[in-house]
């Protein structure tokens, strides 16, 4: 059996005006899409999203303009994804919209396909709730700005960032959510991922992490696919079923991703089941502090990562 092309490296999704362009056809699967884009300075972009959703997220593109729907929306975005939360707004289907940005800068368009038009909604940067998850040397920061809880106005969409200190563990222990009976729900996942130099808000090209992910050995002991690769900035890995996890951030090098989820529920939920190896783990954390340098960001200035 060929094992199916999940690791995407940077650069082997752009197309002629994108970083990246993924289309659920492209992924293979039926509902989530991402796009990533550098504008130039005060140089406008226009998107038409047909069947999917999608939410604006300000990577590394300050004092945005969105036009959608008649209205107007204005983005204070953020210089660099490891320097503070940034602000969004979530964008209906069968809608054509429009960014401008002062300064230029990279934007993600995150997208599923839904069957409701739903409205365009600003979302503040200081409403996103910050969490730290995990202790030890599992300690990360889940940033919730388009989680079911947090984010009702979607109709599949959702939608978090992972900040994880350089040397740390995230998206452990390894989980799933998919089409297997033990599963609450059945998810596509999409995982794009940026690396900093840490102590800086500053990317590293040369920085990197380790991703994995895994199904379960079948009856006969085969496996459909075991992946273990190396990610950096701008890479990009498809998680169509399977356990996936640990995203383990280099010592020296801070780990962002932006994780993009959708799937044919009729609810939005991000329920998961662990790896029943390894679920012992979550149990250890609780005899372990959390890593101090966590929370990484906030919708505050910048503050420094030591």
């Amino acid at each position: 059996m060929t094992a199916p092309c999940l690791h995407h490296p940077a650069g082997s999704l752009a197309s002629t005006d994108d970083l990246v362009d993924l289309t659920p056809e492209r992924a293979g699967w039926a509902f989530t899409g991402l796009q990533v884009f550098s504008l130039a300075p005060d140089v406008e972009r226009s998107n038409s999203l047909d069947d999917s959703e999608a939410v604006v997220l300000p990577l590394s593109a300050e004092d945005l303009t969105v036009q959608c729907d008649g209205e107007t929306f204005h983005l204070d975005g953020r210089a660099s994804v490891f320097g503070r939360v940034s602000d969004f707004l979530y964008v209906p289907r069968d809608s054509t919209f429009t960014i401008r940005s002062s300064t230029g800068g990279r934007v993600a368009i995150a997208m599923a396909r839904c069957p409701d038009r739903l409205t365009a909604r600003y979302g503040p940067a200081e409403f996103v709730p910050v969490e730290t998850r995990g202790a030890g040397p599992a300690t990360r920061q889940v940033t919730n700005f388009m989680s079911p809880e947090t984010w009702p106005y979607a109709s599949k969409l959702m939608c978090v960032e992972l900040l994880t200190p350089d040397g740390n563990w995230s998206s452990y222990p390894p989980h799933r959510h998919d089409d297997s009976p033990d599963c609450p729900v059945n998810n596509e996942e999409i995982y794009f991922f940026s690396i900093g130099r840490a102590g800086t808000s500053d990317v590293d090209a040369q920085g990197f992490g380790i991703h994995r992910t895994y199904t379960p050995p079948a009856a006969d002991g085969s496996v459909e696919f075991d992946q273990n690769v190396v990610v950096r900035d701008g890479d990009v890995f498809c998680v169509p079923r399977g356990y996936h996890g640990p995203c383990v951030a280099a010592p020296g090098y801070t780990m962002y991703y932006l994780n993009v989820l959708a799937g044919p529920g009729s609810e939005r939920s991000m329920a998961f089941c662990d790896d029943p190896a390894h679920h012992w783990v979550r149990d250890s954390w609780s005899a372990m502090a959390t890593d101090p340098r966590v929370p990484l960001t906030s919708a505050a200035a910048p503050r420094k990562l030591s």
